[in-house]
């Protein structure tokens, strides 16, 4: 009991020590003022730490990783969560360590996804857990603040539908290939020729010395040519009817002339419209319209960006990232450390999940899903396109494991308490910039603790982090071995064979257990435990008399763990086929159903995300015998033709 007050005393300690500290709360009315100060904070340090508040992770217990989770089924439960909750605040922290100090520049933005473009997006509706909001409530969080002032924001893909949704022009043409790379065909020539005669025709009107007063003249003679004004300089819109079309037409103002600035022109369908080519004057009047055009461009993209902005900064820059590892379904809010004893009842609870061989970083499946695009089908993907935008995440968690007593998953309080209590590890803690009243609320410190932590686990494990520069001094030793542990996956034209992964059913049991040796059970009777449940299968079949486990999985399902390979298929051989005799016919002939590990797996990759994990595990039952009579049906010998017959 005493070490539980201590444990309590340290947690409130914390919170008034982390809560001295400014934090700039970043909204959309002083968004873009706050960019400039964030690249330069961010360009100076060699970290970048970051934490998420979400409006939910789980929509049930089982939704949550569990013990027997392989990579691929916690992938699929964190896409879920990823997909169904919003973000509505993102700590980030630049920092760097000299020495023992710490030096830090933390930010807190308050999101809202709201539809300003008025195209459908970001997001029509998304869904909120209680305990989440309550928690935010209990801090203090500003809702009416978050809905009417928080930063909206497009995704990377969502960006470049709102553009052709809304026939934004693109004024470069870097993302073209100014060389094409095929030979011309007959067509090619004779368009080429077509425009070529054409622009040449344009400029030569645009520069000849006779001019006319009469208005319609003039008017008469930019019809014929086809000119047009582009502010104050001329211009001529060449229409194109494919990529093709557009590459060659981008080759030829290239080499045409030096005083043409080709501006892509989208098409609302998609594809491209036209091409614009617009007549500088001289050298340094077309440098002034590039510029002009760019600024152009930089300010359209903001319109859709919003938050992103910051995201591509954050990737731009290729700081290593510092996260916590944070089980799917099992994030922890700091306020709720203030809260008595639910505090250690919350931190025994949250110990008791394992961490299996996939620590999943549920932030980065939200990150990926808000600001990047959909999340693919298969972890492989998301590992491939996440370490493209972020070649660098170091996991505090997994680098805890090297600790002893922070091996297991907890909570950073919990673990900065451990550090303190059993380490000598001083870090001088320094905010440069102090805040407003307005800003040293409670909002966005999880980063700062992030930071901290970090620091302290560093220091423990002699880690040097004075000075290092990612792309002028490579990473310590030690920390690649916490760097993209998420990343090591099978290709994408491989199959994952989950079967054989090691799991744990849990934490209470350190035996590992391959996936193949695990069934599923449901539709036994209320009130069953999980003791019970074993009594009344042990000896109702031969392979019952064999060593086995059984474990609960909500109210409805348990787990059936075979210690010896084999037996599972026996089982569920047993339990399907009509010849079953003895008690586990009764129990059969009660309602009991099992199911093996594919099926479980099948429930996560189709996303049948009941409230019950029984309820899911019949519906991919059902679903599965329906598939299999349908192709009985398709393909019975009774149903084929004999040709010879004929």
């Amino acid at each position: 009991m005493a070490s539980r007050s201590s444990s309590l005393h340290f947690h409130r300690r914390l919170y008034s020590t982390f809560n001295q500290w400014s934090v700039r709360q970043v909204r959309k009315s002083d968004f873009h003022g706050c960019l400039g100060d964030l690249d330069g904070h961010i360009s100076a340090s060699d970290f970048i730490a970051l934490s998420l508040q979400k409006t939910g992770s789980s929509s049930f217990p089982w939704h949550r990783l569990q013990p027997f989770d392989t990579s691929h089924t916690a992938y699929c439960k964190a896409k879920y969560a990823a997909e169904k909750f919003q973000i509505l605040q993102f700590a980030l922290c630049p920092f760097s360590v000299r020495e023992s100090k710490l030096i830090a520049h933390p930010y807190n933005f308050h999101l809202f996804p709201r539809d300003e473009l008025n195209i459908g997006m970001p997001s029509y509706s998304f869904s909120c857990q209680v305990s989440h909001l309550t928690s935010m409530a209990r801090e203090g969080f500003d809702f009416d603040a978050c809905i009417y002032d928080g930063i909206s924001y497009l995704s990377r893909a969502q960006e470049s539908i709102a553009k052709v949704r809304m026939g934004c022009p693109t004024p470069t043409t870097s993302t073209y290939v100014l060389k094409s790379s095929s030979r011309q065909s007959i067509a090619d020539s004779v368009f080429i020729q077509r425009v070529k005669s054409r622009v040449k025709n344009w400029k030569d009107a645009c520069n000849s010395s006779t001019k006319t007063n009469d208005a319609l003249l003039s008017s008469l003679k930019k019809l014929i040519i086809g000119s047009e004004q582009y502010g104050s300089r001329p211009s001529m819109t060449i229409d194109v009817c494919s990529e093709r079309q557009v590459l060659l037409v981008l080759e030829l103002l290239s080499d045409f002339s030096d005083d043409l600035v080709p501006v892509v022109i989208p098409a609302k369908g998609g594809g491209t419209q036209a091409i614009r080519a617009i007549l500088t004057s001289s050298k340094d009047d077309k440098i002034l319209l590039e510029k002009e055009l760019q600024n152009l461009e930089e300010e359209e993209n903001k319109r859709f960006r919003g938050f992103r902005e910051v995201i591509d900064m954050i990737s731009a820059s290729q700081k290593p990232i510092v996260s916590y590892g944070s089980l799917n379904g099992v994030y922890l809010i700091y306020s709720l450390l203030l809260v008595g004893l639910l505090v250690f009842f919350l931190f025994l609870l949250l110990s008791s999940f394992s961490s299996n061989a996939f620590l999943l970083h549920a932030d980065f499946t939200f990150i990926h899903s808000k600001f990047l695009a959909p999340l693919p089908p298969r972890i492989d993907e998301f590992s491939d396109s996440l370490h493209s935008v972020f070649p660098q995440v170091l996991d505090v968690q997994h680098l805890m494991r090297n600790i002893s007593g922070l091996n297991k998953p907890t909570s950073i309080s919990s673990a900065l308490s451990y550090l303190k209590n059993h380490y000598f590890a001083p870090v001088d803690l320094d905010i440069p910039v102090e805040g407003t009243g307005n800003e040293r609320k409670f909002h966005g410190h999880n980063a700062i603790k992030l930071c901290h932590l970090f620091t302290k686990v560093c220091s423990v494990l002699k880690i040097d982090l004075s000075g290092v520069q990612f792309n002028e001094k490579p990473l310590a030793s030690n920390l690649e071995g916490c760097a993209n542990v998420f990343a090591s996956f099978p290709p994408c034209n491989q199959e994952p064979e989950d079967e054989g992964e090691d799991v744990k059913i849990s934490t209470r049991n350190v035996r590992k257990v391959s996936c193949g040796q695990l069934v599923f059970l449901w539709g036994f009777r209320d009130g069953m435990t999980a003791g019970l449940l074993k009594a009344a299968l042990q000896g109702s079949h031969e392979v019952l008399c064999e060593e086995f486990d059984v474990r609960f999985v909500g109210k409805k399902c348990a787990i059936l763990v075979f210690w010896q390979p084999g037996l599972s298929e026996t089982f569920l051989d047993a339990i399907h086929s009509d010849g079953i005799l003895g008690s586990l016919k009764d129990m059969v002939s009660e309602g009991l159903r099992a199911a093996s590990y594919e099926t479980y797996k099948r429930v996560c990759r189709l996303g049948h995300w009941e409230a019950d994990l029984a309820e899911s595990l019949e519906r991919a039952t059902s679903e599965a015998d329906c598939e299999t009579a349908r192709l009985d049906i398709y393909y019975s010998n009774n149903s084929l033709i004999n040709l010879n017959d004929l």
